[in-house]
């Protein structure tokens, strides 16, 4: 994977290109699809974001969301655009596998492909060029220092900041995470400067949902969540019935895992839903619990020092009694004690 500042150059030549990022995109992959795609667009290229999966609805505000295509609902025609694509971005994500059944394909493309992302070993043998940079708060940081080492400050207009400072709030929990560092709050200052209005960028994220939702929650934290103090763990587990019973949707249990890390002494958090075709973990935690590694090991996972995610192919009861044990195994190697 050649560095990326080799494709600078390139970008003056319009191209047909395709932006990708993982399954069930977040803030900071929407965000960051959404504002490159609106830079290239205006440098005048042929762009098409694809998503591998759905997404939740508090994104749609997003300006050029209404243009993604949904991999899933759109196979035949995403799988032409992608073949006849010069250029593949991909972003978020650090391993083709990360989106789901659109990884053949992009595979399979004759494009050439660049990485863009901020998480633990890359496969970076899928790229021909790229950066992974995992001191960087978000991939919507990354897209912005793009912009700003491209040249093409210019683009950098009121919509595509309010996508980036989307991303940017996303994956430092609106600032209060360590990776939240002084050029993460430069670049908001430089995003305000478009005319970019923070609070209303805020609202959609997080007071945009369903009364459902809430009553979901306290559900969830009332019957669904085991405080191991021993080990300052927390566990959070939701039956597909549950899902079922209060009409959750894509997005709807976003950020349910961080609701543990605020009890005093709890220094990781794990949530595992029931899906329908495999159980999906998230991991968080504080100071130097290290659950990138704690997911790789144990749920065919990964991502970050203090935030990863997982999952298991075993029943919902299985793959809990296999966190329960490896937490107990492993507390003192994992500093959980």
């Amino acid at each position: 994977m050649l560095p990326i500042h080799h494709i600078y150059p390139k970008l003056a030549t319009p191209a047909r290109v395709v932006i990708t990022t993982h399954q069930k995109p977040d803030p900071d992959a929407m965000g960051s699809s959404l504002a490159l795609s609106q830079v290239l667009k205006a440098l005048g290229h042929q762009v098409t974001v694809i998503s591998p999966t759905n997404w939740a609805a508090f994104l749609d505000w997003m300006p050029g969301t209404e243009e993604v295509l949904n991999y899933e609902i759109t196979r035949d025609k995403s799988a032409r655009i992608i073949a006849e694509a010069n250029w593949i971005f991909c972003l978020d994500f650090n391993t083709l596998i990360r989106t789901k059944h659109l990884a053949p394909v992009v595979e399979a493309a004759t494009a050439t492909k660049v990485l863009i992302d901020h998480h633990q070993q890359p496969a970076v043998e899928s790229f021909d060029f790229g950066i992974s940079d995992i001191s960087k708060s978000s991939t919507c940081e990354m897209i912005y220092d793009f912009i700003l080492e491209a040249q093409l400050e210019t683009y950098l207009n009121v919509d595509v900041a309010a996508c980036l400072y989307a991303g940017l709030i996303g994956d430092t929990g609106s600032f209060r995470f360590p990776a939240a560092s002084v050029s993460v709050h430069k670049m908001a200052a430089r995003l305000k400067e478009t005319g970019l209005n923070h609070t209303v960028i805020h609202e959609n994220l997080y007071d945009n949902f369903m009364e459902n939702r809430l009553r979901f929650i306290g559900h969830v934290l009332t019957n669904r969540m085991e405080v191991f103090y021993e080990y300052n763990t927390a566990l959070i587990y939701v039956p597909k019935n549950d899902l079922l019973r209060y009409d959750i949707k894509t997005g709807d249990t976003e950020g349910l895992v961080n609701y543990p890390l605020s009890i005093g002494g709890i220094k990781m958090a794990a949530i595992c839903i029931d899906r329908d075709e495999e159980r999906k973990w998230s991991f968080r935690s504080k100071g130097n619990v290290d659950v990138n590694t704690f997911a790789r090991r144990f749920f065919e996972g990964g991502g970050h020092f203090n935030a990863a995610g997982g999952r298991s192919s075993a029943s919902l009861e299985e793959t809990l009694k296999t966190f329960r044990q490896v937490v107990k195994e492993n507390a003192s190697e994992f500093q959980l004690i």
